[in-house]
């Protein structure tokens, strides 16, 4: 799989964007698909085949960097310049890489599928999560 090669420095919301705050349950950086645990309450890393099923569904993507027990500020919607090289009019998933996110041609069977966003251009991600709870079959 082909993850993004994210430059976190140059994770930027976008004047449309919606997002909540929390505190890192792990190592995060800037780019990173997260979603925020229901026990801890802590903001993790996501993983399309984690064996944890709140795992596989991103709440958002980190727009900064964290330690375990820092703030963190999440992104769920709207426009994001990602910080990598994107192809116009792909669809980009969750990634079976922690945190990781790649365009749906990297999705693999037996992943679960949770659609991130949509590239606008060569920069940004229009954000839009879908979770619809299957795997893609194998062949």
């Amino acid at each position: 799989m082909t993850d993004l090669s994210i430059t976190p420095a140059n994770v930027i919301a976008g004047s449309d964007s919606a997002y909540f705050t929390g505190l890192a349950g792990e190592v995060v950086a800037a780019g990173k698909a997260v979603y925020l645990d229901p026990t801890t309450k802590r903001v993790m890393l996501g993983d399309s085949n984690s064996a944890t099923a709140e795992a596989r569904e991103a709440d958002g993507i980190a727009l900064n960097g964290a330690a375990p027990g820092q703030p963190i500020v999440v992104h769920k919607s709207g426009d994001l310049t990602l910080g990598a090289v994107l192809s116009i009019g792909v669809a980009y998933y969750l990634s079976d890489t922690p945190g990781g996110i790649c365009p749906v041609a990297d999705v693999g069977a037996g992943e679960y599928v949770c659609l991130l966003g949509i590239a606008k251009s060569t920069s940004v991600l229009a954000v839009k999560i879908q979770f619809p709870g299957v795997t893609l079959g194998g062949g």
